[in-house]
């Protein structure tokens, strides 16, 4: 069984690998790489910041604890215990998969640690917006779509890795927002609470 889920997810890999071109080479080469995405992240920031200015700092913080969190359970942990070699490392498949700039990668690639990020972000937010931005909800699913698939056409991870990795972050993200709403719940009602009082001492004096 798991030799023909094996077989099934390199077949997929060089299925989408082998439609490179020069021009899909250039536009995945620089999806997969983070610092193009810095515009797109400052945006978000700027999003929060105007729709919900009290909770920008808060936010920031628990994505900042998430992202750490899932960089490390993905690459730290699961690429070296499970240790399964990226495609373009892979000495069965590796010379025919095709490289782009010369980029593959560390020498594991399960689980993805981009879509496990980017999927981790997505959801904490969709999470977070509790059913409103539904426009921002889109695209957030799109870019973390777009840029999970940028590793399977680079060569660099099995579609295999990337849905795992995609999953792991789903989970984190789900968990770091219930965290945060029990954090935020807990919070507003403790400074309501300081804040009635105030004024009840200050209605006494």
């Amino acid at each position: 069984m798991f030799e023909k889920l094996q077989s099934i997810d390199a077949a997929l890999l060089l299925f989408f690998n082998h439609l490179n071109n020069p021009v899909l080479d250039f536009i995945f080469f620089w999806l997969s790489n983070k610092w193009i995405w810095i515009p797109f992240y400052a945006f978000l920031t700027w999003f929060l910041y105007k729709k919900y200015p009290y909770r920008l700092l808060s936010v920031l913080v628990f994505i900042g604890l998430m992202i750490t969190l899932s960089d490390q359970i993905s690459s730290s942990v699961i690429k070296n215990s499970v240790m399964r070699l990226r495609p373009c490392h892979d000495p069965m498949i590796g010379s025919e998969v095709h490289i782009v700039n010369g980029y593959c990668g560390g020498m594991y690639g399960f689980v993805s640690s981009h879509a496990s990020n980017v999927f981790a972000l997505t959801t904490f937010l969709i999470y977070f917006f509790r059913g409103r931005h539904h426009k921002l909800r889109t695209i957030l699913i799109v870019w973390a779509s777009v840029v999970s698939f940028s590793r399977i056409y680079l060569g660099a991870h099995y579609p295999g890795d990337v849905i795992c990795g995609a999953l792991l972050g789903a989970m984190i993200g789900v968990a770091t927002a219930k965290t945060y709403r029990y954090y935020d719940a807990n919070f507003a009602l403790s400074k309501k609470r300081a804040s009635h009082n105030h004024s009840s001492n200050s209605k006494e004096l």
